[in-house]
């Protein structure tokens, strides 16, 4: 449907699970091989096992395409049974389960947890036999006789029947729907890590993060910043670069704070700790008035030199830290290096050490640190304990002792207590990284943004990760997530990342979603969801099996979908989800309704089932961010010179001969530039236009089509404001490709560090033609452009 936003073509999605089944991809782990020699037929389910899955919310079929069915096999679907705790091994089980569950659901008063929209009584309350009695005790613990005009949140209710049966339920209460945006705006889309600045150790920190959000919203009037994912990442060498497959998603990873925003950095080296003991929280030690005073200091070292700094060996390791720090970062701006994240991260971890170690936390600070532990409770002791274990037996839990493998054994309390001094260094690092994160979304609103910074959640986490380890009782032991094999992908895909399970997940009310939730959101003015289908289904593979023996299981669309709104409205969030490739029917509509957005991307807005030609720009969904390109797709100036085509030629990727899809790719460009030659959109350059060359009037005007079509948000990869040629991420590649290790650069491919970013002509051009669409005013350098006349009229 023209107005549905329909999705790109299968051929043009990702390797990695922020897009759907494309060319020959594989998992981050690297290349799934497909079966040798012809496999066999599978067998179909039988009719009891068909009855008990759709009891389970797992498929027992799926549709490729809108006109074909093809059906899961027999094994698939009792894998996926028996992660949900259901034995359907023989005939005899699968009866035998199939009379438990008609007989549980037919005896059950309540579901375990229930949803209500608004003010009204949830459904499934009142579809209660005439009679019942409820009690509801509300999340601020107010007991109500009612289920009417309750305030959002998540509570408690007890239901009684007149014959005697009790239930029990978490009932979820959200508002109808999210707020729109608070008006049309434009924003700057870039993976953090590839943003480096002259202060940087190696990578794109937060401190450039702020940096960026504040220039672009003083400067520029733009709304928003998104980034990719920055969740904690499993440790290496070699670390997954990969932001989609993280250790944990709730908890950032400290790789990505600025060392020198540390305010006890400026004191390493600088005399003696004051307190002993200051890296354990019970006896956590606060500097007295003498050690914090740098005049105090200075009359110190008047009566003893040997306090004087320069002397103190500390400092000449610091000087050595950061002098490391400085050759990481030439070596990528200067040298061309790629990004080398796990030195980056020895060289900041060194530094950290010595902070958590030299520096004691002043009163206020400490106040600080305590309250945010007391907020993240076993959470954050969790993944604190589970990166003190690695540091001593791996990455992977599961090749850990035995005892360890379980978060809650003796052992591991054991193990906890001898590393509390670790334990707390990692907890220490959450707090810093997560008081960073919010000083730069604090910078973008002061900056004028509405929105101000978009943060990503990935699908899911790595198997060995700290989540992993942490959260196995609501896990699917043995599954992993994927997509199922269509025309473009006969193989399918399997992403390793290990599902929730929907029954756990509702038994406790959705806590870990919740959880998610509010931690990303502390620091987020809007939050993009990753394959945002999730929300309803996941093709899950039984490990050790290709991703063609996998099945669809549901979830309960409702619920993830009243804990999402009630969460994100409660931070004054939006919520973008990611619906590229192919969708169910009626997910986009059912997204669209709480108030969800999605996500558009130029090249794909196409009449996918009648002429396939573009979308008039007046037929897109208003509801949306639309994009050019993303992360996964090749930069605007790559596509339209054709270059992306010669890259993956040069890889070996492409699936049919190189003159085929180069004669593809021209006249795919030629029929864009005819569209917007016809539309007036295509200004000529060295005229009265803001472009110096053709390529850049060319990328000025399929974002002019962006400002036709009446998205509310319209985003703009920073790189195409340089003319970079190459791809953050190439779907179909491991190690044949640098993916997720490669700064921002020119067309020439020099790396362009963020003072020179900020200060490019090409990106203040192409920023000029966008920023029409904004309602905000934008800085005080802000003036009219020709360009204006391209912009609808704004809401």
């Amino acid at each position: 449907m023209a107005g549905a936003g329909p999705a790109e073509p299968p051929s043009e999605s990702s390797s990695d699970p922020s897009a759907s089944p494309s060319d020959p991809s594989e998992p981050p782990s690297g290349p799934s091989t497909p079966p040798s020699g012809p496999a066999p037929e599978p067998s179909a389910p039988s009719a009891d096992l068909s009855r008990l899955a759709a009891l389970h919310g797992v498929a027992t079929s799926y549709n490729p395409s809108p006109d074909r069915t093809v059906a899961a096999s027999a094994t698939a679907v009792t894998r996926a049974l028996a992660a949900l705790g259901v034995d359907a091994r023989t005939p005899e089980a699968v009866r035998a389960a199939l009379a438990a569950r008609e007989r549980e659901q037919a005896e059950r008063l309540l579901p375990p947890t229930v949803v209500g929209w608004g003010t009204g009584r949830p459904p499934a309350l009142a579809a209660l036999p005439e009679g019942t009695r409820l009690l509801v005790r509300t999340e601020q613990g107010e007991p109500r006789a009612s289920a009417e005009n309750l305030p959002p949140g998540v509570h408690r209710v007890t239901a009684t029947a007149p014959d005697g049966r009790t239930g029990e339920a978490h009932l979820i209460v959200a508002p109808p729907r999210l707020p729109a945006p608070p008006a049309r705006s434009y924003g700057l889309l870039v993976q953090l890590y590839s943003l480096l600045s002259r202060r940087s150790w190696g990578m794109g920190d937060l401190g450039d993060l702020g940096e960026l959000a504040t220039w672009a919203g003083r400067t520029l009037g733009a709304g928003f910043v998104q980034i990719n994912p920055l969740h904690a990442a499993v440790p290496g060498p070699p670390t997954d670069p990969s932001p989609y497959r993280p250790s944990s998603r709730r908890f950032p990873d400290p790789v990505h704070l600025r060392i020198e925003d540390i305010p006890e950095f400026a004191y390493v080296g600088e005399g003696e700790r004051g307190v002993e003991g200051e890296g354990d929280v019970e006896g956590e030690g606060v500097a007295g008035a003498e050690d914090l005073a740098g005049v105090e200091d200075d009359r110190a070292r008047q009566r003893d030199p040997r306090r004087d700094p320069r002397l103190d060996p500390r400092r000449d390791r610091l000087g050595d830290l950061l002098r490391r720090a400085a050759e990481l970062r030439e070596t990528v701006l200067d040298k061309g290096a790629l990004i080398d994240r796990d030195a980056v991260w020895a060289v900041k971890k060194a530094a950290l050490e010595a902070v958590v170690d030299e520096v004691p936390l002043g009163p206020g600070r400490l106040a600080a640190y305590r309250d945010f532990l007391a907020d993240q409770g076993r959470a954050l002791e969790d993944h604190a304990t589970w990166c003190a274990l690695t540091e001593v037996h791996g990455p992977d839990w599961h090749t850990w002792p035995a005892p360890l493998r379980d978060p809650r054994s003796p052992g591991t309390a054991r193990a906890r207590h001898e590393l509390a001094a670790r334990v707390d260094f990692h907890s220490r690092l959450a707090w810093l990284t997560d008081t960073q994160l919010t000083a730069a979304q604090r910078a973008a609103r002061e900056a004028g943004m509405p929105l101000g910074i978009i943060h990503d959640l990935a699908v899911g986490v790595h198997p060995g990760g700290s989540d992993a380890w942490a959260q196995q009782d609501v896990l699917a032991a043995g599954m992993s997530v994927g997509a199922p094999p269509d025309a473009f992908n006969a193989r399918g895909q399997d992403w390793g990342l290990p599902p929730w399970r929907p029954d756990r997940l509702a038994a406790c009310g959705y806590a870990p979603f919740r959880a998610l939730l509010q931690a990303l959101l502390r620091y987020a003015g809007a939050l993009r969801i990753d394959h945002v289908m999730g929300l309803f289904r996941l093709w899950w593979v039984p490990q050790g099996q290709p991703p063609t023996e996998g099945t669809y299981v549901r979830y309960d669309a409702e619920a993830m979908l009243a804990v999402l709104v009630l969460e994100a409205s409660r931070a004054g969030a939006v919520v973008i989800g990611e619906d590229l490739g192919t969708v169910e029917p009626g997910v986009r509509e059912t997204l669209r309704e709480r108030g969800v957005y999605g996500t558009s991307v130029l090249w794909f807005e196409r009449d996918w089932e009648g002429d396939r030609r573009p979308l008039p720009p007046e037929t897109w969904r208003a509801d949306c961010l639309a994009t050019v390109t993303t992360h996964d797709l090749p930069p605007t100036a790559s596509r339209l010179t054709g270059e992306h085509v010669e890259l993956r030629d040069g890889l070996g990727l492409l699936t049919r001969p190189l003159a085929e899809e180069h004669a593809e790719a021209v006249a795919d460009t030629a029929e864009w530039l005819d569209l917007l030659t016809g539309l007036g959109l295509l200004h000529g350059h060295g005229t009265s236009g803001t472009a110096t060359t053709e390529e850049e009037a060319r990328i000025q005007a399929v974002h002019r089509y962006l400002l036709r079509t009446p998205a509310r948000m319209i985003g703009v990869w920073l790189p195409d404001g340089v003319g970079d040629r190459r791809p953050q991420n190439l779907p179909g590649t491991w190690d044949q490709y640098p993916n997720w290790r490669l700064p921002i650069a020119d067309a020439q491919g020099r790396p362009i560090p963020l003072e020179e970013l900020t200060a490019s002509p090409r990106l203040r051009a192409l920023l000029d033609v966008v920023r029409t669409c904004s309602d905000r005013p934008g800085g005080a350098d802000r003036t009219d452009s020709a360009d204006s006349a391209d912009a609808p009229g704004e809401t």
